[in-house]
């Protein structure tokens, strides 16, 4: 049973989306909606993200938006390092604070600014052994930054109960048509 599920990929700027009224924005959480609806209904109780620009901010919009229907729905936002937003634009430093401030946890795991990337991998480590498995949006043909805590996760369930599951560019596909078939029946 995943009752605390770690929700991760892309970056928005892997993915070519450099504002929030990108159209792939809303696909991108309808599909990690459409994953989460099926975990909580095996009793999902917490997402965890690092606070990512990206998927992991976008799953946090979404748990938010979420809580009103689901209140038992929990958001734990648990950053590698602090200031992780510090060298970002202001209006995205704002967003992202909003998002912290409104999660039901959050915290740092090393408790000071960024050193080095050993950070992020034991931020990596850290959510593994504090989680029941990880939704990972990632495409094995359009490598990016999640290849490696995917990698981290596979290694990780071959050794422990630990269930890893997958938004890819096909399942995206499906939703864009779904979303597309859903406007054009709302404009007939």
């Amino acid at each position: 049973m995943t009752k605390r599920l770690v929700v991760t990929g892309y970056k928005a700027h892997e993915l070519g989306i450099f504002n929030d009224s990108h159209p792939g924005i809303p696909i991108i959480k309808r599909a990690i909606y459409n994953q989460l609806l099926v975990r909580m209904d095996e009793g999902l109780e917490w997402v965890i993200l690092s606070g990512q620009q990206g998927v992991e901010t976008w799953t946090a919009e979404l748990i938010l938006e979420m809580k009103v229907e689901y209140p038992h729905l929990k958001l734990a936002i648990i950053t590698p390092f602090l200031e992780q937003e510090k060298n970002w634009n202001e209006q995205k430093q704002e967003k992202y604070r909003n998002l912290l401030f409104q999660a039901d946890y959050n915290t740092s795991i090393t408790k000071r600014p960024y050193e080095a990337p050993w950070q992020f991998i034991e931020k990596n480590k850290f959510l593994l052994r504090n989680s029941d498995g990880i939704l990972i949006v990632y495409d094995e043909e359009n490598e990016g930054s999640p290849k490696y805590f995917k990698k981290l996760a596979q290694q990780y369930a071959e050794k422990e109960d630990y269930s890893l599951f997958m938004v890819d560019a096909y399942d995206l596909q499906m939703i864009a048509e779904e979303i597309a078939e859903e406007e054009r029946n709302n404009y007939l």
